[in-house]
């Protein structure tokens, strides 16, 4: 963690990595985050899941649902429904960065689905997936929540060679996308009236003052989320509201000017053929994708290549 903010904070463009907002407070402010009225993501990729998940989980026959940032696991309950009124679910394996979270998510599983195995992974999914040695096939691997646009390019690749070399050649993998849509509707879900969003993302600060005994002053921090037309994505950041010094200890002092800004986040926005090219780099090929146009948000299916 110390080297990774050591070389973000060193970069012409100082950057963080977005994994450090959940700790237990980020996962519940994300969470809050969800619910808002702006943020369109969550309740849609629900409702297209709502719909499609049991004429899918029906043809596939999954026994073994494999999440990636699998978080409180909401939207994952219509997988899992859907796999149960097939008769054939067994195993859920949730994966995230925050233990403690995906500790209580795996409880409120078990409590909830009486004779499916829920085995948690604790990982980033960024190094590794850390999957049990015993998964019952076929397995659907899924990575919810456009949580891809996180990445840049070649660590989107490295993420889904990752589960391609995971997968078995029945298994299938299931993405959510965030598609290219009006920059005003963009920039809103990321600028909510309640501040919310930008409490999420000074919480970033308390977790790097908390595992790090940094001492920065997240009311120092302004919020900024911005839509880059060049990059396809939004940009959040925190601007520093005025010069300061922060210690991080094992680190050179981090001097911030007035305006000077920390990336803390980018969110791609995706169209068919910018998703079919990081498959094919991945040997993944789009096996299904329903489309409406009515809809901005996509469901992908993809198979082995």
């Amino acid at each position: 963690m110390l080297a990774e903010v050591a070389a973000g904070l060193a970069a012409p463009q100082k950057e963080l990595p977005p994994k450090y907002f959940y700790d237990q407070r980020g996962s519940e402010l994300f969470e809050e985050i969800t619910r808002l009225p702006e943020y369109y993501p969550t309740r849609t990729e629900r409702a297209l899941l709502q719909g499609w998940m049991p004429e899918l989980m029906a043809q596939l026959g999954t026994r073994t649902l494999i999440e990636l940032g699998a978080g409180s696991a909401e939207k994952s309950r219509l997988i899992l429904d859907a796999m149960r009124a097939t008769g054939l679910a067994e195993l859920y394996v949730p994966i995230d960065v925050s233990a403690s979270f995906l500790s209580q998510t795996a409880a409120k599983l078990r409590r909830e689905y009486p004779g499916l195995r829920v085995e948690p992974a604790v990982a980033d999914i960024a190094e590794e997936l850390n999957l049990p040695r015993r998964i019952p096939r076929p397995a659907l691997f899924a990575f919810l929540g456009s949580t891809i646009g996180n990445f840049y390019p070649p660590a989107a690749i490295r993420l889904l060679a990752r589960v391609r070399a995971a997968m078995a050649p029945g298994d299938r993998f299931l993405l959510g996308v965030d598609l290219r849509k009006d920059i005003a509707r963009l920039e809103a879900a990321y600028n909510d009236s309640k501040g919310i969003t930008a409490e999420f993302n000074r919480n970033m600060l308390r977790v790097l003052n908390h595992e790090l005994g940094a001492d920065f002053d997240p009311e120092a921090f302004e919020h900024r989320a911005f839509y880059d037309t060049g990059g396809h994505r939004i940009e959040m950041h925190l601007v520093s509201s005025r010069d300061q010094l922060v210690t991080i200890p094992g680190l050179e002092p981090v001097v911030l000017a007035r305006g000077e800004s920390i990336r803390t986040e980018i969110s791609s926005k995706y169209d068919r053929e910018s998703v079919a090219a990081l498959f094919e780099a991945a040997e993944l090929r789009i096996e299904a994708w329903p489309t409406d146009p009515t809809t901005p948000f996509g469901l992908v299916v993809g198979a082995p290549a």
